[in-house]
């Protein structure tokens, strides 16, 4: 890409090691251009941002921009891709996939209102975070230009970005003890790196990071009961809460008994496969709920329906593709089917696990009328031969045809 004409650049910046060695490389790579510093908060470690701003700065950004979008991510985010039931490759929640559109969103505002010529990420070129961006960015603002610098720069190690910042007299509390690579936010926290790289080594205890050893979570359970109106969770022990809210309060609970661990290899969009120890303790209750409401209200051809569109969202999700035509369509159709699914569900929370134990729906399809194996008077058991025939129907005539060759 040439530098020249590029005289302001956003970065999504975190206050890691990476973003910060990013502010001094591009203000010397990019014709002396002026760095702004755009900080996402979506409810990762506290820690993480306290004197964010003062450390972009020394780095040599000319401002400091930090957004809280904590409750827009969950009730605009997260609540969306949880109506449609959507789970990548069958068990990940999709915790990072649904919090960069919103990141990359709020940075193209703030390039926009600042007059920016073009926009940077720290994503690497090894992995989906660099295509979850700047898909973003070419659906929201085509006209500004994509820094990458890990497509361009020579600094391939952690110990190359320590020096580099060193000869600079740019302070930072990186350090090369730093063992796993961590992605952190409201919904959950993934780590890899490290004896993670080997599927064939099992998680050291220190692999985990919020939740508490299902071997050593409480040996009495806990229950919770959570309250789902049109797909999305409301309450929490009869306390009606905001989204952000309803996860902080179940974030809690599900960390305690060691809920909503997983640990897979994942195919990522570029090719690579990808091992990542993954925490979801409030998500999983949640989806829990959801399900355990759906399985109440949802007809079977509408539940086979909506988990099509559970899987068909798990890849737009995960591509990056948030602000494509075929993600608007998907939730749409996810919120007409989430109309019913209204309910209470009582979740048992016991070393690992968010089972549900009892649920209630007003909009119930369950008739105990119609399901019981006691004597009941409003199913003709004769009627289902009928229903045989017919159905199978196909599979008489092809076996006929047979017997006649």
């Amino acid at each position: 890409m040439s530098t020249q004409n590029i005289k302001k650049i956003v970065l999504a910046y975190s206050g890691g090691l990476d973003t910060s060695a990013i502010i001094p490389w591009l203000k010397e790579n990019y014709g002396g251009c002026e760095v702004v510093a755009f900080v996402a908060n979506i409810g990762q470690d506290p820690a993480d941002l306290e004197g964010v701003e003062k450390k972009a700065l020394q780095s040599g950004a000319s401002e400091c921009h930090v957004a809280d979008l904590r409750e827009e991510f969950i009730s605009e985010y997260v609540y969306p891709v949880l109506q449609t039931g959507a789970l990548y490759e069958g068990t990940y929640l999709l915790g990072t996939s649904m919090a960069r559109p919103i990141i990359a969103k709020a940075q193209v505002e703030l390039a926009l209102k600042v007059g920016a010529d073009a926009l940077c990420h720290g994503a690497t070129g090894k992995g989906n975070d660099q295509v979850r961006f700047e898909t973003t960015y070419t659906a929201l603002a085509p006209q500004l230009k994509v820094v990458a610098p890990w497509r361009e720069w020579d600094l391939r190690s952690r110990e190359a970005l320590l020096d580099y910042l060193k000869e600079r007299n740019i302070p930072t509390t990186a350090s090369l003890e730093k063992i796993y690579s961590r992605d952190e936010n409201a919904w959950h926290i993934s780590t890899e790196g490290g004896v993670l790289e080997s599927p064939a080594n099992a998680p050291n205890k220190d692999c985990w990071v919020w939740t508490v050893d299902p071997l050593e979570a409480p040996d009495q359970p806990e229950n919770v009961t959570v309250t789902v109106e049109k797909g999305r969770v409301v309450a929490v022990n009869g306390e009606k809460l905001s989204p952000f809210q309803c996860l902080e309060k179940l974030n809690v609970l599900g960390a305690k008994h060691g809920v909503g661990r997983i640990d897979i290899v994942e195919n990522r969009l570029v090719g690579i496969k990808s091992r990542g120890c993954y925490e979801t303790p409030g998500g999983t209750i949640m989806v829990n709920a959801l399900r355990a409401v759906e399985q109440l209200v949802l007809d079977r051809d509408s539940f086979k329906w909506r988990e099509q569109l559970g899987h068909e969202m798990s890849y737009v999700v995960y591509d990056g593709r948030w602000f494509a035509p075929l993600r608007k369509s998907i939730q749409a159709a996810a919120e007409s089917l989430a109309e019913e699914v209204n309910g209470e569900v009582v979740l048992q929370l016991y070393k690992g696990h968010a089972t549900a134990i009892q649920k209630t729906s007003a909009n119930s399809l369950y008739s105990e009328e119609f399901a019981t194996f006691g004597e009941d008077e409003v199913y003709d058991h004769r009627h289902a031969g009928g229903f045989i025939r017919l159905f199978s129907l196909s599979s008489r005539i092809r076996a006929l045809n047979e017997q006649k060759k």
